[in-house]
């Protein structure tokens, strides 16, 4: 799928769309974007100064009023994913779209010397948290007449690579997810599942990658939105179980 899609302007009027890992890099771009298309969207993340960055950024682009519900996924326990779906239930009543973007990497090392602790907290925030949030939110997804949900995939995670550790692994396991997922909606034909990787983009977790790296050789995080919306909006319906490249 190309990355040239050019939405209307009204694409996603009257949807609620969640999209985690708001307070920064890709997070932000696809909820500012979404919400410039009409969407109200529910920001995501672990620092609530970041999110009300964001909130203000779209109030002053003239987009509806977001929402905001801080989660940390480093340390959240199940019960908070619960009440985090439970308040969209109560306020919104439905999803129509649920992006995850938010993502960890602590360093890069040998599988020899990764410590356990470093490697379970990598794994609960790439893979585990989208699992957990998703499947409580599937009930408010289930609610609309049609919805996306997005997973943001890496190639890594497609094909391994040394040094990327607990990292590369959830995305691997992203991936499988994502195809777990599709194949068991799609009898129900409401919820469209698919991943995407955006490619290297000027964020902070690619710069901890590569911290010798010029910046400004790298393509910024709002260059993807066009991929995301379309899947988010009625352009995406018959996209369903694709692992997306914008490479």
């Amino acid at each position: 799928m190309s990355n040239d899609y050019t939405p209307p302007r009204d694409l996603l009027k009257d949807h609620r769309i969640l999209v985690t890992g708001a307070g920064d890099g890709l997070g932000r771009a696809v909820a500012r974007a979404a919400a410039a298309h009409g969407a109200t969207v529910i920001l995501v993340g672990r620092t609530p100064a970041k999110l009300e960055q964001v909130y203000d950024q779209i109030e002053a682009d003239g987009s509806p009023q977001p929402a905001i519900l801080p989660l940390n996924f480093d340390g959240a326990a199940e019960q908070e994913y619960q009440e985090l779906a439970g308040i969209i239930d109560r306020e919104f009543g439905s999803l129509q779209g649920l992006v995850h973007c938010a993502a960890q990497l602590k360093l890069l090392s040998r599988i020899d010397d990764y410590d356990l602790e470093t490697w379970n907290k990598i794994l609960q925030v790439n893979l585990t948290a989208p699992f957990i949030l998703t499947q409580a939110c599937l009930p408010l997804l289930r609610a609309s007449d049609q919805a996306s949900v997005i997973f943001t995939s890496d190639a890594l995670g497609r094909i391994g690579k040394a040094y990327w550790g607990a990292y590369a692994v959830a995305k691997f396991g992203i991936e499988g997810l994502m195809q777990v997922l599709a194949d068991e909606l799609e009898s129900e034909g409401k919820i469209r599942v698919n991943a995407i990787d955006p490619g290297p983009l000027r964020t902070k977790l690619r710069n901890t990658a590569y911290p010798g790296e010029d910046p400004g050789l790298l393509s910024a995080p709002e260059s993807t939105a066009p991929a995301y919306l379309r899947l988010l909006g009625g352009d995406g319906k018959g996209i369903h179980g694709q692992s997306i490249s914008l490479r």
